[in-house]
Protein backbone atom coordinates (compact mmCIF):
# COMPACT_ATOMS: atom_id res chain seq x y z
CA UNK A 1 0.00 0.00 0.00
CA UNK A 2 3.07 2.40 1.22
CA UNK A 3 4.47 1.80 -2.25
CA UNK A 4 1.33 2.29 -4.18
CA UNK A 5 1.30 5.78 -2.59
CA UNK A 6 4.51 6.78 -2.76
CA UNK A 7 3.76 5.96 -6.95
CA UNK A 8 0.71 7.80 -6.82
CA UNK A 9 2.23 10.90 -5.06
CA UNK A 10 5.05 10.77 -7.58
CA UNK A 11 2.98 10.61 -10.54
CA UNK A 12 1.48 13.59 -9.02
CA UNK A 13 4.51 15.59 -8.58
CA UNK A 14 5.78 14.34 -11.85
CA UNK A 15 2.10 16.01 -13.89
CA UNK A 16 2.46 18.77 -11.38
CA UNK A 17 5.96 19.33 -12.85
CA UNK A 18 4.88 18.83 -16.35
CA UNK A 19 2.07 21.64 -15.87
CA UNK A 20 4.33 23.99 -14.60
CA UNK A 21 7.08 23.35 -17.45
CA UNK A 22 4.58 23.80 -19.93
CA UNK A 23 3.06 27.23 -18.32
CA UNK A 24 6.36 28.62 -17.99
CA UNK A 25 6.92 27.93 -22.04
CA UNK A 26 3.46 29.26 -23.04
CA UNK A 27 4.14 32.51 -20.66
CA UNK A 28 7.02 32.89 -22.36
CA UNK A 29 5.38 32.33 -25.90
CA UNK A 30 2.42 34.54 -25.02
CA UNK A 31 5.32 37.25 -24.49
CA UNK A 32 7.31 36.53 -27.13
CA UNK A 33 3.89 37.26 -29.29
CA UNK A 34 2.89 40.19 -27.56
CA UNK A 35 6.63 41.52 -28.13
CA UNK A 36 6.81 40.81 -32.01
CA UNK A 37 2.71 42.65 -31.89
CA UNK A 38 3.79 45.54 -30.51
CA UNK A 39 7.26 45.67 -32.53
CA UNK A 40 4.58 45.32 -35.68
CA UNK A 41 2.80 47.78 -34.87
CA UNK A 42 5.49 50.16 -33.78
CA UNK A 43 6.89 50.00 -37.22
CA UNK A 44 3.72 50.08 -39.12
CA UNK A 45 3.00 53.45 -37.69
CA UNK A 46 6.39 54.70 -37.97
CA UNK A 47 6.30 54.04 -41.41
CA UNK A 48 2.91 55.49 -41.93
CA UNK A 49 4.82 58.83 -40.43
CA UNK A 50 7.23 58.23 -42.92
CA UNK A 51 5.13 58.35 -45.61
CA UNK A 52 2.30 60.79 -44.21
CA UNK A 53 5.80 63.32 -44.49
CA UNK A 54 6.95 62.21 -48.09
CA UNK A 55 3.25 62.87 -49.42
CA UNK A 56 3.31 66.21 -47.27
CA UNK A 57 6.22 67.20 -49.17
CA UNK A 58 5.09 66.26 -52.40
CA UNK A 59 1.78 68.28 -52.14
CA UNK A 60 3.45 71.30 -51.16
CA UNK A 61 6.13 71.30 -53.79
CA UNK A 62 3.23 71.38 -56.43
CA UNK A 63 0.93 73.93 -54.84
CA UNK A 64 3.86 76.30 -54.42
CA UNK A 65 4.25 75.77 -58.35
CA UNK A 66 0.93 77.73 -58.40
CA UNK A 67 1.58 82.00 -58.37
CA UNK A 68 -1.63 83.13 -57.74
CA UNK A 69 -2.66 86.02 -54.99
CA UNK A 70 -3.21 84.20 -51.78
CA UNK A 71 -1.82 80.80 -52.47
CA UNK A 72 0.66 81.12 -49.35
CA UNK A 73 -2.17 82.32 -47.14
CA UNK A 74 -4.34 79.05 -48.27
CA UNK A 75 -1.13 76.80 -48.19
CA UNK A 76 -0.51 77.76 -44.20
CA UNK A 77 -4.08 77.68 -43.64
CA UNK A 78 -3.96 73.79 -44.68
CA UNK A 79 -0.61 73.29 -42.57
CA UNK A 80 -2.45 74.49 -39.57
CA UNK A 81 -5.38 71.89 -40.31
CA UNK A 82 -5.37 68.59 -39.52
CA UNK A 83 -5.14 67.50 -44.02
CA UNK A 84 -2.17 65.82 -43.94
CA UNK A 85 -2.91 63.46 -41.18
CA UNK A 86 -6.79 63.15 -41.77
CA UNK A 87 -8.47 60.07 -43.34
CA UNK A 88 -9.90 60.18 -46.27
CA UNK A 89 -12.84 58.49 -45.07
CA UNK A 90 -14.50 56.74 -41.54
CA UNK A 91 -15.03 53.15 -43.56
CA UNK A 92 -14.14 53.23 -46.87
CA UNK A 93 -11.20 54.43 -48.87
CA UNK A 94 -7.93 55.36 -47.47
CA UNK A 95 -9.77 55.35 -43.77
CA UNK A 96 -5.98 55.35 -42.27
CA UNK A 97 -3.33 58.17 -41.00
CA UNK A 98 -2.58 60.69 -43.93
CA UNK A 99 -5.22 58.97 -46.34
CA UNK A 100 -6.32 62.23 -47.24
CA UNK A 101 -3.39 63.40 -48.74
CA UNK A 102 -2.90 60.15 -50.47
CA UNK A 103 -5.89 60.46 -51.49
CA UNK A 104 -5.34 63.83 -53.31
CA UNK A 105 -1.90 62.41 -54.64
CA UNK A 106 -3.60 59.90 -56.46
CA UNK A 107 -6.23 61.58 -57.89
CA UNK A 108 -3.86 64.43 -59.21
CA UNK A 109 -1.72 61.33 -60.58
CA UNK A 110 -5.03 59.91 -62.34
CA UNK A 111 -6.27 63.17 -63.82
CA UNK A 112 -3.50 64.83 -64.76
CA UNK A 113 -2.81 61.42 -66.73
CA UNK A 114 -6.25 61.63 -68.32
CA UNK A 115 -5.80 64.87 -69.00
CA UNK A 116 -2.59 64.16 -71.42
CA UNK A 117 -4.26 61.33 -73.01
CA UNK A 118 -7.85 62.06 -73.71
CA UNK A 119 -8.50 61.40 -77.33
CA UNK A 120 -10.35 65.07 -77.75
CA UNK A 121 -6.85 67.40 -76.82
CA UNK A 122 -7.94 69.27 -73.88
CA UNK A 123 -6.46 72.66 -72.80
CA UNK A 124 -5.76 72.79 -68.89
CA UNK A 125 -3.99 75.84 -67.43
CA UNK A 126 -1.10 73.92 -65.47
CA UNK A 127 -2.16 75.49 -62.53
CA UNK A 128 -5.58 74.27 -62.73
CA UNK A 129 -4.55 70.86 -63.17
CA UNK A 130 -2.68 71.09 -59.66
CA UNK A 131 -5.23 72.96 -57.86
CA UNK A 132 -8.31 71.00 -58.76
CA UNK A 133 -7.20 67.89 -57.72
CA UNK A 134 -5.01 68.37 -54.63
CA UNK A 135 -7.88 70.36 -53.00
CA UNK A 136 -11.04 68.80 -54.19
CA UNK A 137 -11.27 67.19 -50.93
CA UNK A 138 -10.47 70.49 -48.66
CA UNK A 139 -14.00 70.29 -47.34
CA UNK A 140 -12.29 66.81 -45.35
CA UNK A 141 -9.39 69.22 -43.01
CA UNK A 142 -10.72 69.07 -39.60
CA UNK A 143 -13.59 66.94 -40.51
CA UNK A 144 -12.96 63.45 -38.73
CA UNK A 145 -12.30 62.86 -35.30
CA UNK A 146 -10.53 59.68 -33.53
CA UNK A 147 -12.91 57.54 -30.80
CA UNK A 148 -12.60 54.40 -29.21
CA UNK A 149 -14.16 51.39 -28.93
CA UNK A 150 -13.36 47.72 -27.82
CA UNK A 151 -12.18 44.78 -30.12
CA UNK A 152 -10.29 41.74 -29.96
CA UNK A 153 -6.38 42.27 -31.08
CA UNK A 154 -4.52 40.46 -32.77
CA UNK A 155 -3.97 38.24 -29.55
CA UNK A 156 -7.95 37.64 -28.89
CA UNK A 157 -7.29 40.65 -26.12
CA UNK A 158 -9.66 43.08 -25.69
CA UNK A 159 -8.10 46.82 -25.93
CA UNK A 160 -9.69 49.85 -26.80
CA UNK A 161 -8.85 50.67 -29.97
CA UNK A 162 -9.29 53.72 -32.06
CA UNK A 163 -12.08 54.82 -35.28
CA UNK A 164 -12.67 57.59 -37.00
CA UNK A 165 -15.92 59.76 -36.99
CA UNK A 166 -17.26 62.78 -38.57
CA UNK A 167 -17.19 65.73 -36.81
CA UNK A 168 -18.55 68.07 -39.64
CA UNK A 169 -18.09 71.77 -37.72
CA UNK A 170 -18.32 73.58 -41.28
CA UNK A 171 -21.94 71.74 -42.68
CA UNK A 172 -21.82 73.51 -45.83
CA UNK A 173 -21.64 70.34 -47.92
CA UNK A 174 -19.03 68.51 -49.83
CA UNK A 175 -17.53 69.68 -53.21
CA UNK A 176 -19.14 73.51 -52.38
CA UNK A 177 -17.60 73.81 -49.39
CA UNK A 178 -13.94 72.79 -50.64
CA UNK A 179 -14.96 75.76 -53.46
CA UNK A 180 -15.83 78.01 -50.49
CA UNK A 181 -12.55 77.43 -48.00
CA UNK A 182 -10.41 77.92 -50.87
CA UNK A 183 -12.15 81.18 -52.20
CA UNK A 184 -11.70 82.68 -48.92
CA UNK A 185 -7.86 83.09 -49.48
CA UNK A 186 -7.58 82.87 -53.37
CA UNK A 187 -9.59 83.13 -56.82
CA UNK A 188 -10.51 80.09 -58.55
CA UNK A 189 -11.44 79.57 -62.25
CA UNK A 190 -15.31 79.28 -63.29
CA UNK A 191 -13.56 75.38 -64.72
CA UNK A 192 -12.22 74.99 -61.49
CA UNK A 193 -14.87 75.69 -59.63
CA UNK A 194 -17.53 73.67 -61.75
CA UNK A 195 -14.21 70.38 -61.53
CA UNK A 196 -14.17 70.52 -57.63
CA UNK A 197 -18.18 71.31 -56.77
CA UNK A 198 -19.15 68.27 -58.88
CA UNK A 199 -16.59 65.98 -58.38
CA UNK A 200 -18.31 63.57 -56.82
CA UNK A 201 -20.52 63.10 -60.05
CA UNK A 202 -23.80 60.77 -60.01
CA UNK A 203 -23.33 59.88 -55.87
CA UNK A 204 -25.17 63.59 -55.59
CA UNK A 205 -28.90 63.50 -54.87
CA UNK A 206 -30.49 62.32 -58.40
CA UNK A 207 -32.09 65.66 -58.74
CA UNK A 208 -29.51 67.54 -59.36
CA UNK A 209 -28.68 64.83 -62.41
CA UNK A 210 -29.60 67.22 -65.10
CA UNK A 211 -27.31 69.88 -63.46
CA UNK A 212 -24.33 67.67 -62.83
CA UNK A 213 -24.97 66.71 -67.35
CA UNK A 214 -24.88 69.85 -68.38
CA UNK A 215 -21.71 71.24 -66.08
CA UNK A 216 -19.71 68.20 -67.64
CA UNK A 217 -20.62 69.26 -70.98
CA UNK A 218 -19.31 72.88 -70.51
CA UNK A 219 -16.33 72.50 -68.60
CA UNK A 220 -14.86 68.37 -69.68
CA UNK A 221 -12.61 68.56 -67.24
CA UNK A 222 -15.26 68.46 -64.63
CA UNK A 223 -15.88 64.99 -65.74
CA UNK A 224 -11.98 63.63 -65.80
CA UNK A 225 -11.74 65.07 -62.28
CA UNK A 226 -14.89 62.62 -61.33
CA UNK A 227 -13.66 59.46 -63.14
CA UNK A 228 -10.15 60.28 -61.56
CA UNK A 229 -11.70 60.55 -58.06
CA UNK A 230 -13.91 57.22 -58.97
CA UNK A 231 -10.65 55.30 -60.25
CA UNK A 232 -8.46 56.32 -56.82
CA UNK A 233 -11.34 55.26 -54.91
CA UNK A 234 -12.13 52.09 -56.11
CA UNK A 235 -9.20 50.89 -58.53
CA UNK A 236 -6.34 51.78 -55.74
CA UNK A 237 -8.79 51.96 -52.53
CA UNK A 238 -7.09 55.21 -51.69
Amino acid sequence: ANSWDENWILSQLYFIFQIEIQTKICIKLLTFSILIYIISKENERKNIKKVGRKMKEQFLELLKQVKREGINELIEFIEKTDFFTAPASTRFHGNYEGGLVEHSMKVYEILKHKVETNMEPLNVNPETLILVPLLHDLCKANFYKIDYRNAKNALGVWEKVPYYTVDDTIPYGHGEKSVMMITEYMKLTPEEKYSIRWHMGYTEPKELYNTIGAAYKKYPLALLMHEADLEATYFYDI
